[in-house]
């Protein structure tokens, strides 16, 4: 079969772009992919070498009014049917305006989340906070999205979630039927340190620097640690390592500025993935403090390494880290992570216990199997009849 899978947005080193490598990769069928907007030089290089077509650009600010110019194109964006069976588009938020006008063949939505803005309220109440004068508008635009977000919703024949977190999220705002999602949990590669070896007295923090990432409560966490802990665990350390992309930049200044000169907080923002899988193999632990994160990668890394993860027990962290068995899983203020990382770092034996649990649970989030059910819920749905738009 061939597929048009979609995403409006290929320019991060996120967990969707590593699911459309994987999937380009291990699938059985005919993969191509499409996009609005494709940055070779700022997402993993592995695709540029994977034939991206980039449909007509758009922008990646995030401001009202270049979303709403990038949801107006999306909307009027047409694949040529005669050169696909299927279309599986990748939904973090707008990717489903695509269906209005790609109704001939069947369509299909893996859903990363729908747009949190709207359907979060962990993820809304937070973005209202800041919203000052400019509330009222922000509501407005909501409103009107949720409306025609629905109506596509409706275009999709099969949905496929890559969390319970995120199931429950798109049955709890009815936006498909609950009985007919299907889930599928992306994987990782397995790790190459040895499974409780411990390293360094690293704390890491990896992944994309953004404010969805709640990286501030690490840092003041950590300074509380730091402030109370006795001489043997002044040792310890924080590593900030990831991504920023320009809409970041701001927040980034100020985690830095939150850090306050403490020489034992440092970032690290040009991370490839050798790289990074050399500061996995030299952490001690692996933290995770998102509020209400989708799903993550990043805690699934970190097990697959052998190193403990401290996250925080909301969203889908739930879903891949064992509490007590390959980390800790605490309340999202910085007195509860001050705490867990003094556990972790004053009591070696727990730690190198944790990590040693970590490749088992793991091996139980692969890419073939994430795939495999890509591919089977598009074998389901190939003979199923469209109309045009």
């Amino acid at each position: 079969m061939r597929v048009a899978v979609y995403y409006p947005w290929v320019y991060l080193r996120s967990g969707i772009e590593r699911a459309l490598i994987e999937i380009k990769r291990r699938s059985r069928h005919d993969i191509r992919i499409y996009t609005n907007h494709f940055d070779p030089g700022g997402t993993y290089p592995e695709l540029a070498g994977m034939n991206v077509t980039e449909l007509s650009r758009v922008s990646v600010e995030r401001t009202y009014s270049a979303v709403t110019a990038a949801a107006m194109s999306i909307l009027r964006t047409r694949l040529d049917s005669a050169e696909h069976d299927a279309v599986l588009v990748c939904c973090d938020g707008l990717g489903p305006l695509l269906t209005f006008a790609n109704r001939r063949k069947p369509v299909v939505n893996l859903c990363f989340t729908p747009l949190r803005a709207t359907y979060d309220d962990a993820y809304r109440d937070r973005l209202l906070a800041h919203g000052g004068p400019a509330r009222p508008v922000k509501r407005a635009a909501e409103t009107a999205f949720r409306l025609v977000d629905r109506m596509a919703w409706r275009n999709f024949d099969a949905v496929i979630c890559i969390a319970e977190t995120v199931r429950r999220r798109v049955a709890d705002n009815r936006l498909f039927p609950e009985s007919k999602i299907h889930l599928a949990y992306p994987g990782v590669e397995p790790g190459h340190a040895a499974p409780g070896d411990l390293s360094e007295p690293m704390f890491l923090l990896p992944g994309r620097i953004m404010w969805t990432k709640n990286i501030e409560l690490a840092i003041s966490g950590f300074r509380l640690f730091l402030k109370h802990a006795p001489p043997a665990l002044q040792r310890f350390r924080l590593h900030i390592a990831g991504m920023v992309d320009a809409k970041s930049r701001p927040y980034l200044a100020r985690l830095q500025h939150l850090a306050g000169g403490e020489e034992r907080i440092s970032f690290e923002t040009m991370v490839s993935d050798d790289r990074m899988r050399a500061l996995y193999a030299q952490a001690w632990a692996v933290l995770a403090p998102a509020f209400n994160e989708d799903f993550g990668l990043t805690p699934i890394e970190a097990m697959a390494h052998g190193r403990p993860v401290l996250a925080c027990n909301r969203g889908g962290l739930r879903e891949t880290v064992l509490d007590g068995v390959t980390g800790l899983l605490v309340e999202p203020e910085p007195a509860a992570f001050a705490a867990g990382l003094r556990r972790i770092a004053q009591d070696e034996v727990l730690a190198r216990q944790l990590g040693a649990q970590g490749p088992a649970r793991a091996a139980t989030f692969t890419w073939p199997r994430f795939v495999e059910t890509i591919d089977s819920v598009l074998d389901g749905v190939q003979h199923v009849q469209r109309i045009s738009a």
